[in-house]
């Protein structure tokens, strides 16, 4: 959706998408606002509570029939197990996409790999899809009266402009955007030492991967360290979403720093905040 100031003054129920690499703001932002009647929709949570979580089980049960004992209470239907996935806690989600290497080190093997990213990549386009049901949702049935989508990083990476049209059409867009130096470094170290489930585009993949063995003189995934390859691949993942962030914000929707995020302390700032941006584009 596109605004005057006036327009978006007098829009009465606001409904924003919150568009960005993680760490720079989005979850903060939507937290903040839960408070002042804004209904915080999570695409990442949504993806495992509804997409993944199927698989998910499917994961942890069979880690768990690997243990005698857990194996007879599980068949038998003595014991059950739940996928306790939060808001603020995608843990679940991060140990089904796993890292890619040596699956001796924790790691997920390549074609295994692949399959979960292809499953991924559809829990994220169905759970952007989900967004208008959720707006009328999160109104009718919770009484909030604005609404935040609060986008996994990789958005970007979908490639399916359904899902950008369906965002444009029920909300304002808002990339937010890293600009200074030392802030891109740090986001680069939160992600590498905190990671959050991350999807790669397959062609992005293949060529990284193709470079990464080559460089570590190695014949395939299966003998990469799985948290080696993951620090090395991300600040090259960080700046190929870049120009891909950025041909979403120009046409649908606008652009805001991660500085400016940083001084939002309540509803006021970030309204404000977004007149800001709305008025400079």
């Amino acid at each position: 959706m596109k605004f005057t100031i006036d327009e978006f003054r007098r829009w009465e129920s606001k409904k924003v998408t919150l568009l960005g690499m993680s760490g720079v703001g989005k979850t903060y932002l939507s937290t903040l606002l839960r408070d002042s009647e804004w209904f915080h929709y999570s695409g990442d949570y949504r993806i495992g509570t509804r997409y993944l979580d199927e698989p998910i089980m499917d994961m942890i049960k069979q880690q768990a029939m690997q243990v005698p004992f857990l194996k007879e209470l599980l068949r038998n239907d003595w014991i059950s197990i739940k996928n306790n996935i939060k808001v603020h806690d995608l843990g679940p989600v991060l140990s089904y996409v796993g890292k890619l290497g040596n699956p001796e080190l924790g790691g997920v093997e390549l074609e295994d790999f692949i399959q979960r990213q292809a499953l991924y990549r559809e829990g994220e386009i169905a759970a952007m899809h989900d967004v208008p049901r959720f707006i009328n949702k999160a109104q009718d049935i919770y009484g909030y009266q604005h609404f935040v989508n609060d986008v996994g990083g990789s958005l970007c990476e979908l490639d399916d402009p359904k899902v950008i049209d369906t965002l444009a059409q029920h909300t304002l867009i808002l990339y937010i955007q890293v600009t200074d130096k030392e802030e891109e470094n740090k986001l680069i170290e939160r992600a590498q030492s905190a990671p959050k489930p991350l999807y790669y585009r397959a062609e992005f993949l293949q060529e990284q991967l193709e470079l990464y063995l080559k460089e570590n003189d190695l014949q395939y995934a299966a003998q990469m360290l799985p948290d080696e390859f993951t620090r090395w691949v991300f600040p090259r993942l960080f700046h190929s979403r870049i120009p891909r962030y950025e041909a979403i914000a120009k046409p649908h929707g606008y652009t805001v720093t991660s500085q400016e995020v940083s001084q939002v302390k309540n509803q006021h700032d970030f309204l404000q905040l977004l007149e800001t941006a709305i008025a400079r584009s």
